[in-house]
């Protein structure tokens, strides 16, 4: 392992880090049934997310015609809110991180939660040394992380070819690209492996097999 061939590693923190799909799906599922619009199970979840969030919600039925994304948007984040204490981090996040961090590899998050409730969880989980920024958004409707990444990229100390980006949904890989980093995606959070795959980026099965890297990705 003492060959691992990267030098910070940014990771995205919803789907990634912690495992939050699943409370996104009741809650999500509570906003529709309000509305007695169609409800959706985790499989119908993973197909239809993505970003930007409000384009998800339309595919969701919104037309936001009679209330606004805002509201609606604001309602499932109330929502998330109340239960985000019930939820874990996937199996092997602490280990994983632990194991880089004894051999030099620092570690960021760059998520497109906002900035002040990723603070007190990533606290909640005793995390927070672990990083040497937590980057989230200014606001909770979670339009891009790009400019933020561009942002942190002229920041950290490292170059391109030696930052690897982690992440669970299609737009993390056009982050990446956006940065010029390498990527690696991980199913079991917000998007299907068939939908990951179709960016070309590599997959793993889980978080622990990013101790298996030994050469850069190519």
């Amino acid at each position: 392992m003492s060959n691992f061939p990267y030098k910070h590693i940014i990771w995205d923190w919803n789907g990634t880090l912690l495992n939050d799909s699943h409370m996104a799906v009741m809650v999500i599922n509570a906003t529709l049934a309000k509305r007695d619009m169609p409800t959706i199970d985790h499989d119908q979840y993973q197909k239809i997310f993505g970003f930007p969030v409000i384009d998800y919600y339309r595919r969701l039925g919104f037309d936001f015609v009679d209330e606004s994304f805002e509201v609606v948007g604001t309602e499932f984040i109330d929502g998330y809110e109340q239960h985000k204490f019930e939820v874990d981090l996937h199996a092997g996040v602490k280990e994983v991180l632990l194991k880089l961090s004894s051999l030099r590899v620092s570690h960021s998050i760059l998520s497109a939660y906002k900035q002040n409730t990723l603070d007190e969880l990533v606290a909640h989980f005793g995390l927070t040394k672990q990083f040497l920024k937590i980057v989230g958004l200014n606001n909770h409707y979670a339009h891009s992380k790009v400019e933020n990444a561009i942002q942190w990229m002229s920041e950290l100390a490292f170059a391109p070819e030696d930052v690897l980006f982690v992440g669970d949904t299609e737009h993390d890989f056009e982050v990446a690209e956006a940065i010029g980093v390498d990527c690696v995606l991980i199913p079991g959070g917000h998007q299907t492996r068939e939908a990951l795959s179709k960016t070309g980026a590599s997959i793993l099965d889980n978080i622990s097999d990013i101790l298996k890297l030994t050469a850069k990705l190519v």
